[in-house]
């Protein structure tokens, strides 16, 4: 007797078509799984068995195979434990082979047959909906995650029993639907706002204009003046997630399973601060199982590396790559996966080992080499992907008891919108979606600039010692300056207030 179920894997963060074969054959009793089982694989016949018998069907005591196809490719996971069952069941109890092939079937088995939620739902629906299948089974937790596809059938099931009589009465699961007009709009507003923040109107400015043309940005200033309380609050400026953007981030968090529960997708934009301690696997993925890292789970986000210099050199420079690709590629002797990772850099860090060089209330105790070396641990190629750097000074006093409160998050966010939506129109052509992303080519073609700013660049680079990398930055900053102003071209004051935000480049 002889099955075949369709089930799904992922690899990366895109799923592929798994094909379950059950062979029931005369002998021995045996159970043996091939096809390259790794141990969560090979232990589901022992859930299958437990939950076949508690659910009121007879085992076969006869010599079972189970394939899993394409067998050159490692399966890992729990989601094969279903259509396992299901395979079983259908070659005892002779259910229809072409009903069996119309869907995709995937869940983890209780003892007891309860069906419980999988990984990667989301790429799994979307594979099914590629491949042309009527419909996928999944467990109840995860249908409102798969029902976010568009033009596939998705039917919730809670235990084996209900997939069986599906199949063996006649359809008895319930489609879900998901209205994906609605689903962004409960997208649940920060409780963190700009205007908690007292002083720091430079800063803030700063950080407006990065959140404006997605440029990487680092905050220097003593302990205490507020870079780790500005950078949680940036999320709250940023634009708000288009669908497609939404779909993206919500695959990496459905393979990593970190979507919370029965939750559909991901509404707001992702915050990811990993403490200095991490390694370059949990900062851009891998592991001998490999799984996106901080850098694919901040895509289309914000990434935040707090103390900056006190990250492994070695952890810092595996960053350089996804900050110029925007993806991260991993590569092994089997295969090679790659991950989105399009995100916003944030770091902040002392700007001494004591942290208040330059603080006019404390006395600085570092010697000139001891400043050196500590700066030194962050590379200068590192260094060249952050275009914005502003100094954060420590809070006056003054500004603490002020009772006036500064401009609220909203507020800034719809400038944000503003000029992110100018860029979006800007680059319709390219595959790019802001400022940041300009290569040499665009920005002599969209930063063009008069005579007067020359002049003033060619000054800030003679006098101020500016390096030549900052160049082209400077530029960049410009036009999303002008962005925010609503300007088409970019003015000599747009310039002078980018040259601001390049301070370590000075000599």
């Amino acid at each position: 007797m002889l099955a075949r179920i369709l089930c799904s894997a992922v690899i990366g963060i895109d799923a592929y078509i798994v094909e379950v074969e059950v062979d029931i054959a005369g002998g021995l009793p045996a159970f043996t799984t091939v096809g390259l089982p790794e141990t969560a694989v090979k232990e589901s016949r022992e859930r299958v068995k437990a939950a076949i018998l508690n659910s009121g069907y007879r085992f076969p005591d006869d010599r079972i195979t189970v394939n899993l196809a394409p067998a050159h490719i490692k399966k890992d996971g729990t989601g094969f434990d279903l259509p396992i069952a299901v395979g079983l069941l259908a070659a005892t109890h002779g259910l229809d082979q072409n009903e069996l092939g119309r869907y995709l079937i995937l869940g983890e088995l209780s003892l007891d047959g309860r069906v419980k939620p999988v990984a990667g739902s989301l790429p799994m629906a979307l594979a099914a909906r590629q491949a042309g299948y009527d419909g996928i089974i999944v467990p109840q937790e995860n249908a409102r995650e798969a029902a976010v596809v568009d033009g596939i059938c998705v039917y919730p099931a809670e235990t084996l029993s209900q997939v069986i009589e599906h199949f063996a009465d006649g359809p008895t699961l319930r489609v879900v639907e998901a209205d994906r007009n609605t689903l962004l709009r409960n997208r649940v507003p920060s409780a963190s706002d700009f205007a908690d923040v007292v002083g720091q109107e430079h800063a803030k400015r700063a950080i407006e204009v990065a959140a404006a043309g997605g440029h990487n940005v680092l905050m220097i200033g003593p302990p205490g003046s507020g870079k780790t309380m500005l950078a949680r609050r940036i999320p709250s400026v940023l634009p708000a997630l288009s669908f497609e953007e939404a779909v993206e981030t919500t695959k990496i968090y459905s393979v990593v399973g970190l979507l919370g529960h029965r939750q559909a997708l991901v509404e707001n934009r992702p915050f990811r601060a990993p403490h200095h301690t991490i390694s370059d696997a949990g900062l851009i993925g891998g592991g001998h199982v490999p799984r996106p890292g901080e850098v694919s789970l901040a895509h289309n986000g914000v990434l935040f590396l707090d103390e900056l210099p006190e990250f492994k050199k070695h952890v810092l420079e595996v960053m350089r790559q996804p900050l110029e690709d925007r993806r991260v590629t991993i590569a092994r002797a089997a295969s090679t996966l790659t991950y989105p990772a399009a995100f916003m850099l944030v770091a902040a860090m002392n700007p001494c080992p004591c942290g208040y060089l330059g603080d006019e209330r404390h006395a600085c105790r570092c010697s000139i080499p001891q400043i050196q070396r500590y700066r030194s641990k962050v590379s200068g190629p590192l260094m060249d992907r952050i275009d914005i750097h502003v100094e954060v000074p420590a809070v006056a006093f003054h500004d603490l008891t002020a009772p006036a409160k500064g401009e609220g998050s909203e507020i800034i966010r719809q400038r944000v919108a503003a000029a992110r939506a100018i860029q979006r129109d800007r680059f319709r052509r390219a595959r790019i979606h802001s400022n940041a992303q300009m290569n040499s080519r665009q920005i002599k073609t969209h930063c063009a600039v008069d005579r007067h700013s020359t002049e003033l660049l060619e000054k800030a680079i003679d006098k101020l010692g500016l390096s030549a990398r900052a160049y082209n930055r400077i530029l960049k900053i410009a036009r999303t300056l002008a962005d925010l102003a609503g300007q088409p071209d970019i003015a000599a004051r747009h310039i002078a207030e980018a040259i601001q935000y390049r301070n370590l480049d000075r000599v």
